[in-house]
């Protein structure tokens, strides 16, 4: 029964037009450089993640115990590699009490916490070079306030100081999954949505996604649209666990929303190959029969492929359901035999139907 988080408020809406542009110079500087896209698995500099929002978006009986969770995904990371937190100056005490001085905290005015599809996406050459990608944030299609959100794509290049490559395509790296080896998975239910890329063709955006990440294929799933604020991001549906294979979900229970769409899933990436012309392995992960009970609703994000990959480890979620919990722990402590794989109870944040890895954006090292 893997979800996404709740639509909660429309405001604050953007020009589409105001959002194009730049691709071009994107798309050169690209190509000049041989920038790419590394696996998550490959060494990181940091982890950047980002405070919770206001009551306005969370309420005011959720949002304690997401900023606890927050502090408990960034304490664990934490204890594998540095970790930077965008904070909103009027949270910053409690961000300190709740993280003391192993977090780094930077005051950064920023509406919501999901620092997956807010923050940039890091690209890297042979050269030892590093830049980010800024993809437009809007609100996952106007859905949510995000004027501050649009600009933290930004603040954090700077605060990298790296270059920073602008795009006419609006989309958030929750829907994007690479190899670091010139294969994607991305979800069509998002990024050739007309709420993000108005009458974007599929083949515009493989060229421009092909060129910006370093890719030479791009599998698509289809994902699913309107059923949460996302439309099926990819990141809780498939992911790499290395080249050539995809650890992917799968929801056993015929009436969930989420049943055909990823049984379809699975028939896809079982057919297709990557840029090397390997087919692919597929590990999955069944989502489990129950939650806490104190959770429990149809907006859960209960999936365990929104796992997150640091420095020496495999951060995921436990939903209480000890077989299922079991399976999935042993299942991914397989495929990255060389970390361990630590389970945390994120309920808040997936009561607000997000995971681990949306609250996250890796940094690669140069």
């Amino acid at each position: 029964m893997p979800s996404r988080r709740k639509v909660t408020q429309a405001m604050g809406l953007m020009s589409a037009a105001a959002l194009l542009g730049g691709s071009k110079a994107a798309l050169a500087a690209s190509a000049r450089d041989g920038w790419y896209m590394p696996d998550e698995s490959e060494p990181h500099q940091r982890t950047w993640m980002a405070f919770a929002g206001g009551q306005d978006i969370w309420g005011e009986q959720l949002l304690p115990r997401v900023q606890r969770d927050l502090a408990t995904i960034a304490l664990t990371i934490a204890r594998h590699e540095p970790v930077s937190m965008l904070v909103n100056q009027a949270d910053l005490p409690l961000a300190r009490q709740l993280m003391g001085a192993t977090v780094e905290l930077v005051v950064c005015p920023h509406d919501d916490l999901w620092m997956r599809d807010t923050g940039p996406v890091f690209v890297v050459n042979s050269k030892g070079g590093k830049a980010a990608l800024d993809f437009n944030f809007n609100g996952w299609g106007e859905k949510q306030r995000f004027d501050a959100d649009a600009k933290v794509a930004g603040f954090v290049t700077q605060r990298v100081g790296v270059p920073h490559l602008q795009t006419e395509l609006t989309l958030e790296g929750g829907g994007i999954e690479v190899d670091g080896h010139g294969t994607a998975i991305i979800t069509e239910s998002c990024v050739l949505n007309a709420n993000r890329n108005p009458g974007v063709s599929k083949s515009h955006c493989e060229q421009i996604l092909k060129s910006l990440l370093g890719l030479e294929k791009i599998i698509w799933l289809p994902g699913i649209r309107g059923r949460d604020i996302t439309d099926g991001h990819t990141d809780f549906y498939a992911r790499f666990a290395r080249p050539g294979v995809v650890i992917a979900g799968y929801d056993p229970d015929p009436a969930s929303f989420d049943h055909a769409v990823t049984k379809r899933h699975l028939e896809l990436l079982r057919a297709a190959q990557d840029a090397q012309g390997r087919k692919l392995s597929v590990v999955v992960l069944e989502a489990p029969s129950r939650v806490r009970e104190a959770f429990e609703s149809d907006t859960f994000a209960a999936g365990y492929v929104n796992f997150y990959v640091c420095n020496g480890a495999v951060i995921a979620p436990e939903f209480g359901d000890a077989k299922a919990d079991a399976a999935a722990r042993q299942a991914l402590q397989k495929v990255f035999p060389g970390r361990k794989v630590v389970q945390i109870n994120i309920d808040g944040i997936a009561a607000g139907g997000g995971g681990v890895h949306c609250t996250t954006q890796q940094e690669p090292r140069g």
